[in-house]
């Protein structure tokens, strides 16, 4: 029997226009009476998960959530942390340098300071709106080497992106994680975090093994929770590299393809 069921939330648990379909939340209802434990993992900040954990009754003592792709895992009541790998102030101060060479935009999400960036653009708006937070403009030579840093992202148009994509330097991906969740958004993680390490840290945490996971997902972001997991799946609508590595691809997320992974592997 299954015990967690981790599920992306752009492009996965949410629809285009970022609702929940009645039959998903039905479906997520019956498999927490199971016992399952329904784990959102995004790459978004807390703030951003927080209105969906409300809307599916995932705030307790006993449901967790997995934000910034994995680098930050919390209980979702008393926000304890159950796992966290983090960057720091150096390294924004290294990849400012490269997206200025490269012509990218940048911002970052600081312990301190939230969502931080030198100069405002459009993409950082895109960020600041999905999630509801504030954006904190401020020079990146004002950032302190040792200010905790959860994750840095390059952002822009997506031919523009693409581009300094083919130009980043090899070392970037020996130090970092990198994974791309929307053609506008490349992340930057802790070489420990992604959302694998992060479902793996949770699942050791309350004593379940992999072959009783379950992840659901449809972009690069996703790709390590789904290698992961002892029941891989793909959306209907994810990039290629995810169904190729996917165990099962289910409906699109318009037509509700997360529900059809629990109605059809946990409800039964």
């Amino acid at each position: 029997m299954y015990k967690i069921i981790a599920i992306d939330m752009d492009g996965t648990l949410l629809r285009e226009d970022k609702t929940v379909s009645d039959r998903t939340k039905e479906a997520i209802k019956k498999a927490k009476e199971l016992g399952v434990k329904v784990v959102l993992a995004s790459g978004r900040p807390i703030e951003g998960i927080d209105q969906y954990l409300k809307k599916l009754n995932l705030i307790s003592e006993k449901d967790y959530v997995l934000s910034y792709n994995g680098a930050l895992v919390l209980n979702t009541e008393t926000r304890d942390v159950i796992s966290s790998s983090l960057l720091y102030g150096r390294d924004v101060h290294k990849l400012y340098n490269i997206s200025k060479k490269l012509g990218v935009n940048i911002h970052a999400f600081s312990r301190k300071n939230g969502l931080i960036t030198p100069k405002n653009s459009t993409y950082t708006e895109v960020e600041a709106k999905i999630n509801g937070i504030e954006i904190n403009i401020m020079p990146f030579e004002n950032v302190a080497d040792d200010e905790e840093i959860v994750k840095i992202m390059m952002i822009d148009e997506p031919d523009i992106l693409s581009d300094a994509i083919k130009k980043l330097p090899i070392e970037l991906y020996e130090k970092y994680t990198v994974v791309q969740s929307t053609p506008y958004f490349l992340e930057f993680l802790n070489k420990a975090s992604n959302k694998g390490t992060g479902i793996e840290a949770l699942a050791a945490h309350l004593g379940i093994s992999k072959e009783e996971v379950i992840c659901v997902g449809d972009a690069g972001n996703d790709h390590h929770m789904i290698e992961y997991a002892g029941l891989g799946v793909a959306m209907g609508n994810a990039t290629k590299e995810i169904k190729d590595i996917a165990n099962y691809v289910t409906k699109s997320n318009e037509e509700d393809g997360v529900a059809e992974v629990i109605e059809k592997f946990i409800v039964k």
